[in-house]
């Protein structure tokens, strides 16, 4: 390997430096966006195999036949952990939200087809946009693909602990439906969707069904003790599951699998009506890194079915541990019974005020003790029954070496908020409907300034750090994003992001 010179060298500090400020990525301090092993070996594993093919571009396998290889591998593993047969296939994708988007496009042509080439007494319903039907918990990665793809997504309200039923589910079927949605498990409760009965109901009114595993396929493969829910359940016409959470390959590798051959050519795009080479793409991406591909692989290959179990059994080990923990916290529970390595985490409203523990109050004290939760809020569905405001937990393989530190933090933070009552910021709201901002349009400047009202930001593009801060504390923050209009609060949010990589002014 070549040793690197001085200048390379104060290059890769500086590199180092930025990283100081990030989220712990290693060693189960936060248990959200990462997922760790614990395994020093798998990181390493993956760095060798991402640089051997760094400069490899995934566009054409007819090039680099090794991207094919690799593919092909990890489809069928992938395939076999999901219960395929022979004519399942699928890709790798760079993420979730690739696989869910890839999938909901297939489904849109192939629906599409179905209405061109069907009888002719249905050809009214190509005046109909086709709709997505999922529960109301179904991944955000849904709603992004219904708009860029022009679908309506029709979210069917869950209980109060995210479960769905498969009859309100089924009265919302018709022939502008192009796919049924569920989860394995959804992100925000952990709750395994009926899987069986929904894609079966869908199969008797010909419509398909993806089963959106991207968080929970390589955890619940291997979990045990749960009903059918992959590709094993007939009338689920696709699956999604990542690689880059608990398959543990860094970010970004997915996999889809479509059920056959002549649904998955639907997801490709191809094109031959420019001067240029003729241009094939399975997925969205032209033009691609092979790097998590490769870590994938190797990953893959290293772990095989007993090293996944193994992992598989320390996650669920940590989870019903931090289960039965959070339940003996006075003033706290956890939401309904989830299935898998997720527990959301709500308060306990069958206790006196006092003795009460807000999630997102003990969320942030938890952050000041060293350990990284997800706050998440209510959310009033269609039927006008809010969902509790909750905070998240993603357990991984190293939580488990971590419980009493994590359970020593959790317990300390529940007793040190007890009591506090929610972070209530009905009277920001009030002043900003009075003064009619709810209903202007915000350009960039004005967003900026309500979030410095806020507590968010505060300096002025081209001051030094042009990074919006986000305050200390994010329980005020997330109740205003809950109490706010949606596409108020989603545009304030906007803001928020984009004036993160904003370079300082130049003057």
């Amino acid at each position: 390997m070549t040793e690197l010179g001085d200048a390379s060298q104060s290059i890769l500090e500086r590199l180092r430096l930025l990283r100081e400020a990030d989220a712990a990525t290693h060693g189960g301090r936060v248990l959200s966006y990462v997922y760790d092993s614990g395994l020093p070996e798998l990181d390493e594993l993956a760095a060798e195999a991402m640089r051997l093919v760094q400069p490899v571009n995934g566009l054409d396998p007819t090039a680099f036949p090794s991207v094919a290889a690799l593919e092909r591998d990890v489809v069928g593993f992938a395939r076999r952990m999901l219960h395929g047969d022979d004519d399942t296939v699928g890709s790798v994708t760079s993420g979730g939200t690739e696989s869910c988007m890839l999938a909901v496009k297939t489904a849109r042509d192939v629906w599409a087809a179905a209405q061109v080439s069907g009888d002719p007494a249905t050809q009214p319903i190509l005046a109909l946009r086709p709709r997505i039907i999922a529960p109301s918990t179904v991944h955000a990665a849904f709603h992004k693909a219904a708009h860029y793809f022009g679908l309506d997504l029709d979210l069917v309200p869950v209980d109060a602990t995210g479960r769905v039923d498969v009859d309100d589910l089924r009265t919302r079927f018709g022939p502008d439906v192009a796919l049924v949605v569920v989860s394995a498990p959804s992100y925000p409760f952990g709750v395994l969707d009926p899987v069986a009965e929904v894609a079966s109901a869908a199969a008797r009114h010909g419509i398909p069904c993806h089963v959106d595993a991207c968080i929970g396929g390589f955890a619940l493969a291997w979990w045990g003790d749960l009903p059918p829910w992959d590709l094993a359940v007939p009338g689920v016409t696709s699956i999604s599951a990542d690689l880059h959470k608990y398959g543990y390959a860094p970010k970004g590798a997915s996999v889809l699998l479509q059920r056959d051959r002549d649904r998955q050519r639907q997801q490709f795009f191809a094109t031959a009506r420019w001067p240029g080479y003729p241009v094939v793409n399975a997925t969205l991406l032209g033009s691609k890194s092979a790097g998590a591909l490769a870590a994938a692989w190797a990953i893959v290959q290293r772990l095989g079915d007993e090293g996944f179990a193994n992992l598989v059994a320390s996650c669920r080990r940590a989870t019903e541990q931090l289960h039965t923990l959070i339940d003996n916290v006075v003033g706290l529970q956890v939401v309904g019974s989830p299935t898998g390595p997720l527990l959301a985490v709500e308060t306990d409203t069958t206790v006196p005020k006092r003795m009460r523990v807000d999630p997102h109050h003990w969320a942030d004290r938890v952050s000041e003790l060293g350990f990284t939760l997800q706050l998440q809020p209510g959310f009033t569905q269609s039927n006008a029954l809010t969902l509790p405001h909750t905070t998240h937990l993603t357990i991984t393989p190293v939580t488990e070496r971590m419980l009493p530190q994590l359970s020593d933090a959790l317990t300390r933070a529940a007793a040190d908020v007890r009591g506090k009552a929610r972070a209530n910021p009905r009277f920001a709201v009030q002043a900003l409907r009075m003064s009619g901002a709810l209903g202007r349009e915000l350009t960039a400047d004005k967003a900026q300034a309500l979030l410095s009202r806020f507590g968010v930001g505060g300096k002025p593009n081209g001051s030094a750090g042009t990074a919006t801060p986000l305050p200390a504390k994010m329980a005020p923050l997330i109740a205003l994003v809950e109490q706010l209009p949606a596409e108020f609060a989603e545009r304030l949010l906007i803001e928020v992001l984009a004036r993160q990589v904003e370079p300082p002014a130049t003057t």
